[in-house]
């Protein structure tokens, strides 16, 4: 049997980012403290996984242009292989990312080759049993690849592990597209608001138990600091965080999405595979730029200065 590797259907773009004392007032100007431009969205997640050890390939579309070629670059750099060729005459999209001095990110996203992926590329991509899948709700979206990456899912065997991280703008993500991906989605993976908000409800337990009456898989919802609540058999279990100073927060759950693949592929239990990605997710906060997320090795020292009993299986 060959080793699991993680395939991700989500969008890479470019970030841009810029570290301000806060956000401007309405038609107002700030300057910024210091800036920078690299690859992100699903790049943190395959980076994240890489790091915890686990191959990884980007089948998702990327252009022909300066931002396409950055970002294949990076791709190559960081281990991760691209599974299709470039879009022709269309570059990759980009986002605008302001981080404020609390560490809390604000975005504003254009859309490029990455939304224009389509049913015959990815039809080339043939995902093992026991390969894991990696779906970002910016890929779901009517105006990007709801149809073409739903559509695809029908055909990947049973027995490969998808997860589906529906991100900021899951409240915009197709109705009978949600319920497709859902349906097959293994693991769903958001943070408190974004919970809430598909949900309706006030708070991140009552969202779990929702979300379990309409999804088949587990279900995490990150807290922040405080943690990650991991739904799993109708049980809702706390598995706390890590205490540190966080000095920027972009990229900070696509760091635990990528880590606790790596640890469900490495047969870890769901438990002790969520407190993996707590740690990765901690550490990468405490590191400006998207990027971030920390070595195995570092992980490891992390977890072990915090011992907790073993799990049940």
């Amino acid at each position: 049997m060959s080793a699991p590797r993680l395939i991700s259907v989500g969008n890479v773009i470019i970030d841009i980012v810029a570290r301000v004392p806060s956000l401007p007032e309405r038609g107002g100007d700030v300057l910024a403290d210091a800036a920078g431009v690299s690859p992100g969205g699903s790049f943190n997640t395959m980076v994240a996984a890489v790091r915890q050890g686990l191959p990884t390939a980007y089948a998702g579309a990327h252009g022909t242009g300066v931002f396409g070629d950055r970002v294949r670059g990076d791709l190559a750099a960081a281990g991760i292989d691209v599974l299709l060729a470039p879009t022709p005459a269309l570059d990759t999209g980009y986002d605008i990312a302001l981080i404020d001095s609390g560490g809390e990110r604000t975005f504003v996203t254009v859309f490029g080759a990455e939304a224009s992926l389509t049913a015959e590329a990815l039809s080339g991509v043939r995902p093992g049993d026991h390969d894991l899948v990696h779906v970002s709700g910016y890929g779901l979206l009517e105006r990007t690849n709801a149809a073409v990456v739903s559509g695809w899912l029908g055909t990947v065997p049973s027995t490969t592990t998808v997860l589906l991280d529906p991100g900021p703008l899951a409240a915009d993500i197709p109705d009978a597209v949600w319920r497709l991906v859902t349906a097959r989605a293994d693991w769903l993976s958001c943070n408190e608001r974004e919970a809430t908000m598909l949900t309706g409800e006030a708070d991140a337990v009552a969202a779990i138990r929702a979300l379990a009456a309409s999804t088949g898989g587990g279900i995490l919802v990150r807290l922040g600091p405080l943690g990650c609540l991991l739904g799993r058999h109708g049980e809702v279990t706390r598995v706390p965080g890590f205490p540190v100073a966080a000095v920027d927060t972009n990229g900070a759950g696509d760091a635990h999405a990528g880590a606790f693949l790596a640890a469900i592929a490495a047969g870890e239990h769901p438990e002790a595979a969520v407190r993996r990605a707590n740690a990765c997710a901690a550490l990468a906060v405490t590191r400006p730029g998207p990027a971030t997320a920390p070595t195995a090795a570092e992980v490891d020292a992390l977890l072990a200065a915090h011992p907790r009993a073993p799990l049940d299986g």
